[in-house]
């Protein structure tokens, strides 16, 4: 061995067997490391993937002056009474005395029909009428006869000047004129009956309006044939003409049933023609219709208009406000705040709005008190100075990360 060698070889350490006491320090902290290195990893993808949404601080509503809107909707305008007017009879019209949009009273003749038949009919039935009559009096003549002859008969049996059998006609006649009497009476009032049920279907064919109105359509021409009844595909009309009492004309309106609350009868209401966009109409609730339509989920409610108008005519669209009452007024205790249209939205059959809290989506249900065409106010469910998201992607989850911008 070389001296170098050995040298060396002097020089080496000898070790022992490694105490595995002292590696795990090392492992611990390699794992701490790559806990770490991972949670980073997730928060940075995480920050990468946050939804771009475009915000706007929901801001107090100013009122105006009257009472604050706590419900809008939609309807038509319905006329309470009206009738199309047809007959009692089946007969063929022969005068037709109305036109559209012409004003009627009660009773007026609207139109005639063929009578021919059943004023041939009445003239028979008076005839008889007057037969039976005469009768009548013929046997009441015969009755005072025979009551006469038998008086007389009475007098001389008591003196025995006649015999019984004498005295027995005379009465059987006087019982039979009586007897012939009771039925012709009874067959003149018949006859009388006769004549009424003729001259109440000759009065039938005289058709009447049964109340005041307006015709808004004419149904039926010289000629035709009428019938209360549908012909089924024939060319038999069941209608003369339909007539409208302008005087009770109101609104109906079908309100969802989630917002019934608040309406109430008596509660007053602002309606919009969509035909005078900027007439105000003042009308006030009616009634509330104790029912609900479970296909429509609604609510049917009567308004009433307050004052009328010639220019409000049947089956119009309008809009309609309901203001807040007195009692409600009173505990207006929340302030009410406006927000752009698009930041409300619909989530399970419920009004929301995504708030941008500490920069994540909280889902807030809110209470929808009115809306314009921009915006709409709230009456509960969101603060003045709460951001609300306006523009972004149509689902945006509750809790994601939001990446705002102002307009």
């Amino acid at each position: 061995m070389s001296p170098s060698k050995a040298a060396l070889d002097a020089l080496r350490i000898e070790r022992g067997p490694e105490r595995p006491e002292k590696r795990a320090p090392l492992v611990l902290g390699l794992v701490v490391l790559c806990a770490g290195l991972a949670a980073g990893g997730l928060w940075w993808a995480g920050r990468a993937k946050a939804v771009e949404v475009r915000t706007v601080a929901a801001r107090a509503s100013v009122a105006q002056g009257g009472a604050r809107t706590v419900l809008n909707a939609s309807g038509y305008v319905t006329a309470r009474r009206a009738a199309t007017i047809s007959s009692k009879i089946t007969a063929k019209v022969t005068e037709v005395l109305i036109e559209e949009g012409v004003r009627v009273k009660e009773g007026q003749v609207l139109a005639r029909l063929d009578d021919t038949n059943v004023a041939a009919s009445l003239k028979l039935a008076r005839a008889q009428l007057d037969s039976s009559r005469k009768s009548l009096a013929e046997t009441q003549v015969r009755l005072d006869e025979a009551n006469t002859d038998l008086a007389r008969q009475t007098e001389l049996i008591a003196k025995n000047v006649v015999s019984q059998a004498d005295f027995d006609h005379a009465k059987a006649d006087a019982l039979a004129y009586k007897a012939r009497l009771e039925q012709q009476s009874f067959d003149v009032s018949v006859a009388e009956r006769s004549v009424a049920v003729w001259e109440q279907q000759l009065d039938d064919t005289v058709i009447r309006a049964p109340f005041a109105g307006i015709v808004t359509s004419k149904d039926a021409q010289p000629g035709e044939m009428i019938s209360p009844i549908s012909a089924g595909g024939g060319f038999t009309r069941t209608g003369i003409c339909t007539v409208v009492d302008m005087l009770s004309l109101e609104i109906e309106i079908d309100v969802n049933e989630a917002y019934i609350n608040r309406v109430e009868p008596g509660q007053p209401v602002e309606a919009t023609l969509d035909a005078y966009p900027d007439w105000k109409v003042p009308c006030r609730v009616i009634a509330i219709i104790p029912t609900a339509d479970r296909q429509k989920s609604t609510v049917k409610v009567r308004i009433g208009f307050d004052k009328l108008d010639p220019r409000i005519l049947p089956e119009m669209s309008v809009k309609v406000a309901f203001r807040e009452t007195a009692e409600t007024a009173g505990a207006a205790a929340v302030r009410a705040v406006v927000v752009p249209r698009a930041a409300v939205r619909q989530e399970g059959g419920r009004d929301i709005v995504i708030v941008s809290a500490r920069g994540r989506a909280e889902h807030r249900p809110v209470t929808v008190s009115g809306a314009t065409d921009e915006e709409t106010t709230l009456s509960a469910g969101l603060a003045e100075g709460e951001r609300v998201v306006v523009d972004g992607p149509k689902e945006i989850a509750d809790g994601a990360l939001l990446k705002e911008t102002s307009p």
